[in-house]
């Protein structure tokens, strides 16, 4: 039996993944990798490493969990090392624990190795922090599309509106406007600050501010920030981008 790890590729910039996790990716047999992996990353693969590309396109088109564990499971009986490539952390709004479950259920060592969340990653970009010292001393990562199949919803978004201070929304692209309805209703004001990076560390990234009262549907990949971190965020930005930065 071999080892599967399984490893946060970060955002789509090849250069934020970890030492550890580009160590693991040159070393691998087997490379199982997600959509939003940066394709420059499969350069760093070994000669004659098998690169599965499992990738699901916007509407779901691509292979089920259930068939995606199931050729984690066939490589890890076939080869030493299977390393799967999850964009950003494989354990925030990822089903790396889901797979390492399946395999472990079944014999198979796996590991995780983190990664850079997007989350944390795309507001980073444009300088905003998900907390700061006198501004926001709470955050909470949320996913704006829930599985209907769980039965239940689990994000109360209204009730988020007054327990923290900074709300990361991940897969609120399609459902932003209901998302910024229930925030109003929770307490937030109109004017309440937003942003919304889409493909973040991609060619085609775009970023845009706004308020929740004038927040609606954005085209997916987007991560959505709500808070006051946001408009110090961009004010902090403008100000940098004025500095001629020193030579490299």
């Amino acid at each position: 039996m071999g080892r599967v790890y399984i490893v946060g590729a970060g955002p789509g910039d090849p250069e934020l993944i970890t030492v550890k996790g580009l160590r693991l990716l040159q070393a691998a047999d087997v490379v199982v990798y997600d959509r939003l992996v940066a394709k420059e990353l499969l350069s760093y693969t070994k000669r004659g490493a098998l690169l599965v590309d499992v990738g699901k396109s916007p509407g779901g088109v691509g292979p089920s969990q259930e068939e995606i564990n199931e050729l984690l499971y066939k490589y890890a009986k076939a080869v030493d090392i299977v390393v799967r490539l999850h964009g950003g952390d494989p354990l925030v709004f990822g089903r790396g624990f889901e797979e390492c479950l399946y395999l472990a259920e079944r014999g198979i060592y796996c590991e995780f190795v983190p990664g850079v969340t997007s989350g944390l990653a795309a507001p980073a970009k444009y300088y905003i922090p998900p907390v700061a010292r006198g501004i926001a001393s709470s955050v909470a990562l949320v996913t704006g599309r829930e599985d209907p199949s769980k039965g239940r919803r689990f994000v109360n978004f209204r009730k988020l509106a007054g327990a923290v201070d900074t709300l990361i929304i991940y897969m609120g692209a399609s459902t932003a406007g209901e998302i910024a309805r229930e925030l109003l209703e929770g307490g937030l004001s109109p004017e309440t600050s937003v942003a919304v990076i889409r493909s973040a560390y991609f060619s085609d990234e775009e970023f845009i501010t706004t308020t929740l009262g004038e927040l609606k549907s954005v085209a997916s990949p987007a991560i959505i920030v709500v808070g006051h971190v946001v408009a110090k965020g961009v004010a902090l930005m403008e100000h940098v981008r004025k500095i001629s930065p020193p030579p490299s």
